[in-house]
């Protein structure tokens, strides 16, 4: 049996992903990239730019500062976003995507654009749902 090195390890480990399986690194990527929070920042900062934490907390309507703060150092890790300083009174933070987090941005917006498209049909089939389950409810009892 032949040896691999490492760069061939990584390959090979890359095509045995299964994101299907929990413990698999891509499954936990798609927890994370999933979370709302993170994909309003992505796609807030996908459509705006660089923005400084005030703004990100005023144009996402219900994250607390603990959940904005957690995602933004999650995005960071993850190098999905940067985060800048700049020296000044008082101090300035910009965020801004990476050329990683821009093309999870194309993916994420799409996804925030279709849930604004499609709300009235969601809600809808709900109604309709909701009204056969408790129809359904009703002829049982």
């Amino acid at each position: 049996m032949a040896t691999m090195n490492a760069v061939q390890r990584r390959e090979r480990a890359r095509a045995e992903y299964d994101a299907f399986l929990k413990a698999c690194p891509t499954n936990q990527l798609l927890d994370r990239i999933s979370d709302k929070w993170v994909s309003l920042i992505v796609a807030a900062l996908g459509q705006e730019g660089a923005m400084r934490y005030s703004d990100l907390a005023r144009k996402i309507a219900g994250v607390s500062p603990k959940m904005l703060t957690q995602s933004l150092r999650t995005l960071e890790r993850d190098g999905i976003l940067s985060r800048t300083v700049t020296p000044s009174v008082p101090v300035r933070v910009d965020y801004e995507l990476t050329p990683l987090g821009s093309s999870l941005a194309a993916l994420l917006t799409a996804v925030k654009a279709w849930a604004e498209t499609h709300f009235d049909e969601v809600h809808t089939a709900r109604e309709r749902y909701d009204a056969e389950q408790a129809s359904g409810a009703a002829a049982g009892a």
